[in-house]
């Protein structure tokens, strides 16, 4: 009888600490996002806060737009983008290009509870909002959605020019 204690006690054990070590974790299979160095993106790259030169404040609202849909930076510039979600229900803000948003937004419509974390994305509650800084180091023209599923397919999204 003292053996079977001792095994369910060292489960229970092993359990538990199965349970706390995945606190820190980040989850969906990404490393929290500090641990990481930034990675070079065609859009840009993760900017640190202290370097931010200007904040451009885009608000989510429920009827599925940003406002505004469409800002400018200069190519090296460093910006606070302060995402505001004035809506009722979750929306988020990704950066990148069509292709990457068009295979982001199928894969999150195949996985709509998927978990992820990236420095050129923000997930925002309602009635709260999220600072993404972002360094702008490569000239073109952009994209920025919402991918919740049916968000991007109602036309949740803008533009970004990041000029020479």
């Amino acid at each position: 009888m003292k053996t079977l204690k001792f095994i369910a006690a060292c489960a229970l054990w092993a359990c538990a600490t199965a349970s706390f070590g995945h606190e820190s974790a980040a989850h969906g299979g990404h490393a929290a996002p500090a641990a990481l160095a930034p990675q070079q993106q065609d859009w840009g790259i993760a900017g640190q806060a202290r370097d931010a030169g200007r904040t451009i404040t885009l608000r989510m609202t429920d009827d599925m737009r940003f406002t505004p849909s469409h800002f400018s930076v200069r190519r090296g510039e460093t910006v606070r983008l302060r995402v505001e979600n004035r809506g009722q229900v979750l929306h988020e803000v990704v950066l990148g290009t069509p292709a990457t948003l068009d295979a982001h937004a199928e894969a999150m419509r195949r996985h709509p509870g998927m978990e992820h974390e990236e420095p050129h994305m923000a997930h925002v509650a309602p009635g709260r909002q999220q600072d993404l800084v972002w360094r702008f180091n490569r000239a073109g023209r952009f994209d920025f959605a919402c991918l919740i599923a049916g968000h991007y397919e109602a036309g949740m999204r803008g533009t970004f020019t990041v000029t020479p």
